[in-house]
């Protein structure tokens, strides 16, 4: 199971680095159209999509490398077994929170697709097919914060301290 997740995780990292490289394909994409006169409609809306698809993909996976950003002044004061204690309590609270970002990104979702909702901007892209990646990642950062907070119950070390050296 932990390779399963792990090969997860990176999985959508490296859809994440894609999505990014789509980011730049279609802003030069843009760029070079308007040097030679042209226009490429939708290119800046693909340019957001892809943005966007590369920041929620990539959730997870920063996460489990401890690239997150955290507040550990306070976790630093604790002895041990308190800094433990409130590192589980924050990973509940973000499975929470994580677990209704998830829910409400599936239901936008299904709800565009339901409704056949189309971007507004000249593409005219049902709106579904970018809010999927929204979900995926909302989806699988959820994971990533149960896996870790399992991790954590069971005892092992937080994942920031790991800084995966696999």
């Amino acid at each position: 199971m932990r390779r399963f997740l792990d090969n997860l995780y990176g999985a959508a990292g490296l859809l994440a680095g894609l999505c990014t490289i789509g980011v730049l394909v279609s802003v030069l994409a843009a760029i070079i159209a308007r040097q030679l006169s042209f226009n490429i409609p939708g290119t800046d809306a693909y340019a957001g999509y892809f943005m966007a698809a590369a920041g929620f993909l990539a959730l997870a996976s920063t996460f489990k490398h401890g690239e997150h950003i955290r507040v550990t002044l306070l976790l630093n004061s604790l002895n041990p077994a308190g800094s433990r204690r409130l590192d589980i309590f924050a990973l509940a609270v973000g499975c929470l929170l994580a677990a209704a970002f998830a829910f409400f990104s599936v239901k936008l979702t299904y709800d565009s697709w339901l409704f056949n909702d189309i971007s507004t901007s000249n593409d005219a892209t049902p709106l579904w097919i970018p809010q999927t990646t929204m979900a995926v990642g909302t989806i699988l950062f959820f994971i990533a914060l149960v896996d870790e907070l399992v991790r954590r119950s069971r005892g092992a070390a937080a994942a920031s301290s790991q800084q995966t050296h696999e």
